[in-house]
């Protein structure tokens, strides 16, 4: 399924602000693995996660989907592998578009444009069924502008559209970190939800080590660019908050900020 091997990324390269986000990095997920990540601001999470997608060129190693080697292709052409749900509730929707035509731009991901951004009945309807999967009522509103949406709701919209084509790898990046508690545990009860009806494989950044802990089968924590520590299924059911912080206690110089205590 998704294969990373040994990847490094360097900014600011050879000058006083040097920066190594990701060092000799591997992982491998097999289909339908559902992966948290955990770790201190500056571990390389969120760089790991612009790796896979393409946003970021790696500096060194492979990266492949399905046995494709990904690592040369631009961000778009990721697209029709990767779907992408980012912390601003904001950044995954087009607030002057509406919904139906958010969710129309959705569907058509990874393909060639054309024509096929017409608003069809057949379309219509598909958007309805989905939308009732919310239960938002955001069916009822489908000529409503996204822009006018509150900030759980426009990121439950954008988890449904980065799920919609059922991309090969959904990546989560700290998506309910912006949201208050109330919107938050809805956004992770239907992210929980989503992935599971789709089988979807996926990688997950949060701060958040009790919402690390409920959502996926494996877990990973990372530092300094690395992958310190590693859970399996098994041993996932059996990690507390305080295992975390234990192991995390580990690692000289690292500190995690108040968010990871939260539930």
């Amino acid at each position: 399924m998704l294969n990373i091997d040994r990847i490094s990324k360097t900014f600011f390269a050879g000058t006083v602000n040097e920066r190594k986000a990701l060092v000799d990095l591997s992982l491998k997920l097999d289909e339908g693995d559902f992966v948290t990540v955990i770790g201190s601001n500056g571990a390389g999470k969120s760089t790991l996660l612009n790796a896979i997608s393409g946003r970021y060129t790696v500096d060194t190693g492979e990266l492949s989907i399905d046995g494709a080697p990904v690592s040369k292709l631009k961000e778009h052409q990721r697209a029709k592998y990767v779907g992408r749900v980012f912390q601003d509730p904001m950044a995954g929707t087009a607030p002057d578009l509406t919904i139906e035509q958010n969710l129309s731009l959705a569907l058509q991901r990874g393909k060639s444009r054309g024509l096929g951004l017409s608003l069809t009945r057949a379309k219509r309807d598909l958007f309805v069924e989905e939308l009732k999967s919310l239960e938002l009522g955001l069916e009822r509103r489908l000529p409503a502008k996204v822009g006018l949406l509150s900030g759980g709701q426009r990121q439950a919209l954008s988890l449904l559209m980065a799920g919609f084509t059922q991309p090969r790898i959904l990546l989560l990046d700290e998506h309910t970190a912006a949201l208050d508690p109330q919107r938050a545990a809805l956004v992770t009860d239907l992210t929980e939800r989503i992935v599971a009806q789709g089988g979807l494989t996926t990688l997950m950044v949060t701060h958040n080590m009790e919402q690390a802990l409920k959502l996926g089968n494996r877990l990973i924590m990372m530092h300094e660019g690395r992958i310190v520590f590693q859970a399996t299924a098994e041993q996932k059911r059996e990690l507390t908050v305080p295992d975390l912080l234990s192991e995390f206690a580990k690692i000289k110089g690292a500190t995690f900020d108040d968010r990871a205590l939260l539930a």
